[in-house]
C-alpha cells in the first residue's frame, strides 16, 4: 500500500471511500509525521490526541454513509485561527495561555467537512513578516535546500509553518492567511499551492486580526485539485463577520476540467520589475506560452499604478495593525507583566515591551504615527486613495482579460540574514501587494526549479468571486508545467 502521507486530499478521500485505509489509520501516519517534521519548527502546538478523537468520529460517518467533502483528511492549522480549548498564540509571547472557548468559523466549516487536526502551525508573529522569521516561537525551515549547500533556507511568510508542513508532508494541507501574500509567497517558495480568495469569500470571524481590510483565510496544499476541494469546504457566508459576502460557493473541483480555451489572459506590463532574476522573467514567458499552447489568448494590459502599491500597503497595514492590537494589554487574557505599586499605564507598557516582538513594535508605531494628528491626511488618506485607483486599475484590465499571469515572488527561497533589513523583506511582497488592496482571488502554483533546484512560483489573479476562473487556469498551468519535484526533508 501507498505510504498514506503520500497521498493528496482527493487520492486520501477516495481511498477512506473504498475502505482501503480508515481514517484512524491515516491520522495515526500523520501524527508520526507530525513528529518527524520537528526538526523543521513547523508547529507550535501538536495535537494528537484529536486527531484521532477526530478521526474516529470521521470513521463512523463514513460507515453510515454521511462523510462530509474533507471526511477524515488530517490538516494543520495556522495559529493564528482560534480553536476551541487548543492554545492559540499568533507566534507571539504576549498571548501567552491564550485557549479560545470559540472556535473560528473557518475551521467550524472543516470540521463540519469532516476534516481532523493535527496541530496549530508557527507563523511570523501576528502574520507580519514575509520570512517566519519573527515567531516568539523560532524560525521555521524550509524542508528545501539548495543543490550542494545545506545552509537552512526561509519557508516564507507569514504562513510558513502551513507552506513548510504542507511540502514536507506532515500535513494533508493547512490552513493559512494572506493579508498581502502571506498564502501565495510561501506556497511559492516551499513548492506548494496556495490560493487567497477573494476579500469576503471566508469569514475572518476568529482568526487573530492583523489588517481587517486586507485579512483573508485560504488554503494551502499540494495540487489544485486539493486547492478547490478545500477552499469550497472553508469558504461560505457569516453573519457574524460585517465583512463577510452572502454569495453561493460553487463546486470548484468540478469546474477544474474545463480548460482554458477561449479565456484572455492578461500580462501586466508594470510587474516587469528592475533587478528582477532572469529566470523569473524566463519562468514568466514559459507560462505564458503553456496557456497559450492550451488555448487561451494572451492579452497586455496595463496597471498604471502597481508601483505605489507597497508604499500604499505598508501604511494601510500597519494603521489597521495598531489598532487591532491595542486590545493587548494584560488586562483580560494572555501576558501580564506588573509590578507592585505599578499604574495601568504601567502594566500597558511592561507587557506589550515584553509580548511583542521586534516587527510588530515596528508595524505598531509605523500605524500610530501614520494615523496621529497632521499626518492622518498625508499618507492614511493618501494611501486610501491609491487603494482605490489600484483597484479601478483592474476594472478597467477586465475589460480586456478575464484572469492575470504575473510572478508570484521575485526570488526563490533564501537564507535568513540575506534579506534581513526590513525593506529588502517588504520587497517579497512586490507581486502580491495589489490583489488584497483590490480584494482580489490570488493563487500562486509550483511552475519550476531556479538553477540552485529550488521551486519558483507563478501567479494567477482573478476577478472578484471568480475563484472558479483562477482554479481552472491554475490547473492548466499545473498540468502544462508537471511540477513533481519533492523537497530534500520529507516527514511523511
Amino acid at each position: 500500500m501507498t505510504k498514506l502521507t503520500g497521498l493528496t486530499i482527493a487520492q486520501a478521500r477516495e481511498g477512506l471511500k473504498n475502505k482501503e485505509f480508515s481514517a484512524v489509520e491515516l491520522a495515526t501516519e500523520y501524527n508520526a509525521a507530525v513528529e518527524a517534521a520537528r526538526p523543521l519548527n513547523a508547529f507550535i502546538t501538536e495535537t494528537p490526541e484529536k486527531a484521532l478523537e477526530m478521526a474516529k468520529a470521521s470513521d463512523d460517518r463514513i460507515a453510515k454513509g454521511e462523510a462530509g467533502i474533507m471526511e477524515g483528511i488530517p490538516l494543520g492549522i495556522k495559529d493564528l485561527f482560534c480553536t476551541e480549548d487548543v492554545l492559540t498564540t499568533a507566534a507571539s509571547h504576549i498571548l501567552d495561555g491564550f485557549k479560545p472557548q470559540y472556535e473560528s468559523t473557518v475551521t467550524t466549516n472543516l470540521w463540519k467537512s469532516g476534516a481532523t487536526m493535527l496541530g496549530k502551525l508557527n507563523l511570523d508573529q501576528f502574520a507580519m513578516g514575509s520570512a517566519n522569521i519573527t515567531s516568539f516561537y523560532g524560525d521555521v525551515i524550509n524542508p528545501w535546500k539548495r543543490e550542494g549547500d545545506n545552509t537552512d533556507l526561509v519557508p516564507g511568510g507569514s504562513s510558513g509553518g502551513s507552506s513548510a508542513a504542507v511540502a514536507a508532508h506532515a500535513v494533508a494541507a493547512a490552513t493559512g492567511t494572506d493579508t498581502g501574500g502571506s498564502i501565495r509567497q510561501p506556497a511559492a517558495l516551499t513548492g506548494t499551492v496556495g490560493i487567497k480568495p477573494t476579500y469576503g469569500r471566508c469569514s475572518r470571524w476568529g482568526i487573530v486580526a492583523f489588517a481587517s481590510s486586507l485579512d483573508q483565510a485560504g488554503p494551502m496544499t499540494r495540487d489544485v485539485r486539493d486547492a478547490s476541494i478545500m477552499l469550497e469546504a472553508m469558504a461560505g457566508y457569516d453573519p457574524k463577520d460585517a465583512t463577510s459576502v452572502n454569495v453561493p460557493v460553487p463546486n470548484y473541483e468540478a469546474s477544474l476540467e474545463n480548460g482554458v480555451k477561449g479565456l484572455r489572459i492578461g500580462i501586466p506590463k508594470e510587474y516587469r520589475v528592475d533587478g528582477m532574476p532572469a529566470e523569473i522573467e524566463k519562468l514568466w514567458q514559459q507560462g505564458i506560452e503553456w496557456l497559450k499552447a492550451a488555448g487561451a489568448e494572451i492579452v497586455d494590459v496595463s496597471l498604471p499604478h502597481t508601483k505605489y502599491a507597497l508604499p500604499a500597503y505598508y501604511i494601510v497595514a500597519p494603521a489597521e495593525a495598531s489598532s487591532n492590537l491595542s486590545r493587548y494589554d494584560g488586562v483580560r487574557y494572555g501576558l501580564r507583566v506588573c509590578d507592585e505599586g505599578d499604574s495601568l499605564d504601567d502594566m500597558y507598557e511592561k507587557t506589550r515591551a515584553a509580548g511583542f516582538g521586534d516587527e510588530v513594535k515596528r508595524r505598531v508605531m509605523i500605524g500610530a504615527y501614520v494615523l496621529s494628528a497632521g499626518y492622518y491626511d498625508a499618507y492614511y488618506l493618501k494611501a486610501q486613495k491609491v487603494r482605490t485607483r489600484i483597484a479601478e486599475d483592474f476594472n478597467n484590465a477586465w475589460k480586456s482579460c478575464d484572469v492575470l499571469l504575473t510572478p508570484s515572488t521575485p526570488s526563490a527561497a533564501f537564507a535568513k540574514g540575506e534579506n534581513s533589513d526590513p525593506l529588502s523583506m517588504y520587497l517579497n511582497d512586490v507581486f502580491t501587494v495589489t490583489a488584497n488592496l483590490a480584494g482580489l482571488p490570488g493563487i500562486s502554483v509550483p511552475a519550476g526549479l531556479d538553477s540552485n533546484g529550488l521551486p519558483l512560483g507563478l501567479q494567477l489573479v482573478g476577478k472578484p468571486f471568480d475563484e472558479e476562473t483562477v482554479l481552472r487556469t491554475a490547473f492548466a498551468l499545473e498540468q502544462a508545467a508537471g511540477f513533481e519535484a519533492k523537497p530534500q526533508f520529507m516527514a511523511g
